[in-house]
């Protein structure tokens, strides 16, 4: 289970350009990982895994993760302080989550980390969704849907993506700044 996040997380890394600084959320219902409903079979066990596995990817790319809390606690997520500083406009909320309130995942991540805090909402650069337990509202305003080699983590189906800046000007814009030199005048 771990080596097939650690896998996964690797591929999208590399995919979405995730570099040091950025954000990368965490969606995980370790009870899908297990082959239950979500919400139902939550466990610490399958998170340390996961857990370990994202920490190891981390070391290497330099990203920050935010471990996104289940519907009990509206998707708030768990992060290390010091995103907070990088990121002065994230808020931090007062709450601990718990396995029966945030999941285990969340749960096992808040008590990890010295410093652990929640935020209710954030715009991540990618994230991993193990078990569909719904990422989207976190990733950035367009977000590219990314294929990993690896689908299930457990008997949990894996989705990813990552974001990009949104392009505007329609069919005569130019996006790299090289094209736009060559296209000096104007109607």
């Amino acid at each position: 289970m771990a080596l097939h996040v650690e896998q996964i997380l690797r591929e999208l890394v590399q995919a979405g350009g995730i570099r040091n600084g950025h954000i990368v959320v965490i969606g995980t219902s370790t009870s899908e990982v297990l082959g239950q409903r979500i919400g139902t079979s939550g466990t610490v066990d399958v998170a340390r895994h996961i857990f370990a596995a994202v920490e190891k990817v981390r070391q290497d790319a330099g990203f920050y993760p935010a471990y996104q809390c289940c519907e009990h606690l509206n998707r708030a997520l768990v992060v290390e302080s010091a995103l907070l500083e990088r990121y002065p406009q994230l808020e931090p909320v007062s709450v601990v989550p718990v396995p029966k309130a945030g999941g285990s995942m969340a749960s096992y991540a808040f008590r990890q980390w010295a410093d652990a805090r929640v935020v209710e909402t954030i715009q991540a650069h990618a994230g991993i969704d193990i078990g569909e337990t719904l990422i989207g509202m976190h990733l950035r305003r367009v977000a590219v849907p990314f294929r990993p080699s690896i689908r299930f983590v457990g008997q949990a189906r894996v989705t990813a993506a990552f974001t990009r800046p949104k392009l505007i000007g329609g069919a005569r814009a130019v996006y790299e700044l090289e094209s736009a030199k060559q296209d000096v005048t104007c109607d």
